[in-house]
């Protein structure tokens, strides 16, 4: 057994190949290298490739498995991070032209718990300028390996594309609006946003710091587990970051879904969905009733105002992340980015006390629908599979924004966990996904969920043709 078809493998399957000695660390690093280097001049999923990093990484995790102190699923693995996490001498621009040689003295909080896990770190991935929704203009955005004329969401796009192309086994990913969602629905990948605060952001660029997340993107829910597992955790770095235990989200898995109380909202999820998104969330839960979930109708709060709302929030917010840079050096911007801070600035304290209670309101509603449900069933997104033309004017049109944020903005501002998985295809190929939302800091019932259903199905194991 090689590594000549290992690049598509789960994160777990290839990590026990590794802890089996079938393959080596060292082995499965140049083949992804070799990979990278052949595949990423077409896709531009990359920002950064660390390779003496890696294989310095790949030897040492090669020693250590050789005799026997396996520290985990990740040792040996093959991963990459997206470029807002501070990687210590190595350029992390976070998808900015003000900071393309900025190289941090120290590792993000979530960078070092790779290394301390035994991963192996293949590179930094390309992003859009600061988190939001456009690409720089002095950057190629990387390209849907399913079809370059559709989107590679946003804002975690070369994660995505990364991960689907076979150019990682795991990457993370960041979502204020969705950009770990919608790059795992557009590249057929499974993403997990977080709890907010179940992951440090120590060392990792700020967009807005009450609405972003940090989390995995993989080829499966039970992957996103493993790595959560590694990342998850208080920080003493990050005030933010909560202190309740880390559960072992590979626990349990075998239990299936009896006894969860699954709830969906058929008005929410047709509401401005295409046929696709309305088809496979039905087909979905139709699979989750066949094993034994207790469905359940519910009314979903009405999220039209704090949707509106979110780029006025997220606005304030940038523009203080973004002080000391803008509008000093507005001219190194780029238009959508610039726009956002803009909005920011125009907005008084009284403007931004009526969005917060406006939010407070909306997160106690959801909370309180979670009494009667363990997981909320809906569309990953509106549109199945929007093209580059569709969604070309997305950072300076706040019509279209909204409605590409209806099934994901509204879970980043009450901070719940979100996982979205391949879920089908469109009639021309193109993946569909859907959204699993849980309590805060049951991320553990998510992957346990995800993982039942994908028991069911097998869109998570189909690639593209890379």
């Amino acid at each position: 057994m090689g590594t000549r078809n290992a690049h598509y493998g789960g994160l777990l399957d290839v990590a026990q190949r590794l802890h089996r000695k079938e393959i080596s660390p060292v082995e499965l690093t140049e083949h992804m290298l070799k990979r990278i280097s052949a595949k990423d001049k077409r896709l531009k999923s990359y920002a950064t490739v660390t390779a003496e990093l890696a294989l310095k990484q790949a030897k040492k995790a090669e020693a250590e498995i050789s005799r026997g102190r396996i520290k985990g699923p990740l040792h040996g693995v093959p991963i990459a991070v997206k470029d807002l996490c501070f990687t210590k001498g190595v350029a992390t621009a976070a998808g900015m032209a003000i900071h393309k040689n900025f190289k941090p003295k120290f590792d993000a909080t979530v960078v070092k718990r790779f290394a301390d896990a035994g991963a192996v770190l293949l590179g930094k991935l390309q992003m859009t300028e600061g988190a939001f929704a456009d690409h720089h203009p002095d950057i190629t955005p990387p390209v849907n390996p399913w079809h370059r004329d559709h989107w590679p969401g946003a804002s975690s796009s070369g994660s995505g594309v990364a991960t689907a192309a076979g150019l990682c086994f795991a990457s993370l990913g960041s979502d204020t609006g969705g950009s770990i969602r919608f790059p795992s629905a557009a590249n057929g990948v499974t993403g997990l946003k977080p709890t907010w605060g179940r992951v440090s952001r120590h060392g990792v660029f700020d967009l807005a710091p009450t609405l972003d997340h940090v989390g995995p993107m993989c080829r499966s829910a039970a992957d996103t587990g493993a790595v959560l597992g590694v990342i998850a955790g208080a920080d003493g770095k990050d005030p933010t970051a909560a202190t309740v235990p880390v559960p072992n989200y590979l626990a349990g898995l075998e239990r299936g879904l009896n006894g969860l109380r699954i709830g969906f909202d058929p008005k929410y999820n047709r509401r401005g969905a295409d046929g696709d998104m309305v088809a496979t969330v039905r087909d979905a839960l139709a699979v989750l009733k066949a094993q034994g979930a207790d469905l359940r109708e519910v009314t979903f709060p009405d999220t039209d105002v704090v949707v509106d709302e979110w780029s006025a929030h997220c606005g304030i917010e940038t523009a203080h992340a973004h002080r000391d840079t803008y509008p000093k050096r507005k001219d190194r911007y780029g238009s959508a980015l610039a726009g956002l801070i803009d909005l920011g600035h125009s907005l008084s304290a009284t403007d931004y006390q009526e969005i917060l209670l406006h939010r407070h309101d909306f997160c106690g509603q959801v909370r309180a629908m979670f009494d009667d449900i363990d997981v909320l069933v809906i569309p990953a997104q509106a549109a199945a599979s929007p093209t580059w033309k569709q969604l070309e004017a997305l950072g300076e049109d706040p019509e279209l924004l909204s409605s590409l944020l209806r099934f994901t903005a509204p879970f980043d501002l009450t901070g719940s966990p979100a996982l979205t998985m391949p879920s089908g295809f469109t009639k021309s190929g193109m993946p569909v996904a859907i959204q699993f939302v849980g309590r805060h800091m049951e991320e553990d019932v998510l992957v346990r969920a995800g993982h039942a259903y994908q028991r069911e199905t097998d869109w998570h194991h189909r690639h593209p043709a890379v």
